[in-house]
């Protein structure tokens, strides 16, 4: 285990079919005024919505109504959720939805009476939020698993002007207060979303367990998370209303990011920059920006990191060693990895997001460089790995 650490995560779970009830036990610590993020209106067709203002008017709730939210969300809708919140004095942000919902929320709570534009003093000075800023608490009731924004500070906004769709990690105090997590609310996800977050279920485990070589409890904790979850898409691809499937995909979704596996790690999360910078010139869907670029990345950085691939190939993936050289055990691995993936049916390639080869020099200006991973990339790796993801 890497260095000194402090492990903390204050968000309280409400997990199964009955989940949503709780909801009652947690509006009365909050008072009256409930902002109610959403997206652009599934959970009206589904249902979902008319439970939960159903809850909230029977706790006699005033219901501040912010629907809209995109899936990549914009900072001009965050900029309209924080009048929105000012404005009717909100004492409570529920986000009902998947992570762009919960992201947004979380983004509101601490910009909303932010004395400085957000953006600039979060997104682009990455500084911390002021002692004495009020923060809006939030809670979550999620639809969507993926993102495993549900119990982690983190919320990405994207700016087109600027061509950037940046995270901030935020710490304890931007912690939703509450998530509930209802596996029965993603059977009604299509297919393509639904394939998206399970990619970006498993590259969030990757991004922790690709850094260290040392012997980390963390990297045997996420390799029994991605055997489940590998196990459990295809079954849900399969049968979408596989209650036992969905249910350890929704949990396996939080526990991938919820901080619990990246400590005592360094991290890498380069594959999250790279596809970020794609989302931000094409608005294609999170996961399939990750999918598209990440066994090129892998591939490339396999030399620097090859025992921790080959670790990878036998643990995850049941590649058989014997008589195998490390790189050859490494590269069935990633090919064992890509034949999920397409049967899972996600994105191979960054052409099929929208991405041509005018707009490489573009994307690779708006990839951020991380360090953590086995290899810091120059702007020419970045350019490389666009292309062999093309």
């Amino acid at each position: 285990m890497l260095g000194n650490f402090v492990f903390s995560n204050p968000t309280k779970l409400y997990f199964g079919e009955d989940s949503l009830k709780y909801l009652n036990e947690e509006l009365p610590k909050y008072g009256k005024n409930v902002q109610l993020v959403y997206g652009r209106g599934s959970i009206r067709k589904n249902g979902i919505y008319h439970k939960v203002a159903a809850i909230l008017k029977a706790n006699g709730k005033n219901i501040v109504e912010d629907g809209g939210v995109m899936p990549n969300p914009t900072v001009e809708k965050l900029y309209q959720g924080c009048r929105i919140a000012k404005e009717g004095n909100v004492d409570l942000i529920l986000a009902v939805g998947g992570g762009s919902c919960c992201d947004y929320a979380k983004a509101v709570s601490v910009s909303a009476h932010c004395k400085e534009d957000p953006w600039k003093k979060y997104y682009l000075d990455f500084e911390d939020v002021d002692p004495d800023t009020k923060i809006i608490p939030v809670g979550c009731v999620l639809t969507m698993a993926g993102t495993g924004s549900e119990m982690n500070g983190g919320a990405v906004i994207t700016n087109h002007g600027s061509r950037l769709k940046i995270g901030h990690v935020f710490g304890d105090r931007v912690f939703p207060k509450f998530s509930i997590l209802n596996p029965v609310f993603t059977y009604s996800l299509p297919r393509y979303q639904m394939a998206a977050g399970f990619y970006d279920i498993l590259n969030h485990i990757c991004e922790q367990y690709f850094s260290g070589e040392d012997d980390n409890t963390s990297d045997y904790l996420m390799e029994g998370l991605m055997r489940s979850l590998i196990h459990s898409s295809l079954i849900a691809i399969k049968n979408p209303e596989d209650y036992e499937a969905r249910s350890n995909i929704m949990w396996t979704a939080t526990w991938a990011l919820n901080t619990l596996v990246a400590m005592g790690k360094s991290t890498d999360w380069m594959v999250h920059m790279l596809g970020q910078a794609v989302g931000a010139h094409t608005d294609a869907t999170h996961g399939m920006t990750l999918s598209a670029v990440s066994l090129a990345y892998y591939r490339h950085i396999m030399p620097y990191g090859l025992e921790k691939f080959k670790r990878f190939a036998v643990n995850v993936w049941n590649v058989d060693p014997d008589g195998k050289t490390a790189r050859e055990v490494a590269e069935e691995g990633l090919l064992a990895m890509e034949h999920w993936m397409e049967e899972i049916g996600v994105v191979m390639n960054i052409r099929e997001l929208g991405v041509t080869e005018e707009m490489l020099a573009g994307v690779v200006e708006s990839t951020l460089i991380m360090e953590g991973g086995y290899k810091v990339l120059t702007q020419e790796e970045i350019l490389g790995i666009f292309k062999e993801s093309m």
